[in-house]
């Protein structure tokens, strides 16, 4: 396979993943999976690639949300509600694997 037909098929993956996801979405896409621990428990869940995009993007909205406090630009909070919603719809597991305080 040739290097244009790699380019091609990787902008391939990147836009399925995109539909996958809705459309406010604008964090970083995966291109695997990845294996979640919860902690308290050790269970192990396996998640595809826009599940993992997703995760990433509800945890690190948390940890900006929690640094700034009541700063926190509101729309960050709402598309971290959105993005728990769509993990949950997605996946209804995971979110036992999610710990926001």
């Amino acid at each position: 396979m040739g290097l244009e037909e790699n380019v091609n098929k990787i902008n391939n993956m990147k836009n399925k993943l995109k539909k996958q996801l809705p459309d406010w979405f604008d964090g970083t896409t995966y291109d695997k999976g990845d294996t979640l621990v919860n902690h308290e428990t050790n269970e192990e869940l396996e998640i595809n690639n826009a599940e993992l995009s997703m995760h990433d993007f509800v945890m690190g909205s948390e940890m900006i949300i929690e640094m700034m406090g009541n700063k926190s630009p509101k729309n960050l909070i709402k598309y971290r509600d959105e993005g728990l919603k769509w993990l949950e719809s997605a996946n209804p597991k995971i979110i036992e694997f999610i710990n926001l305080s």
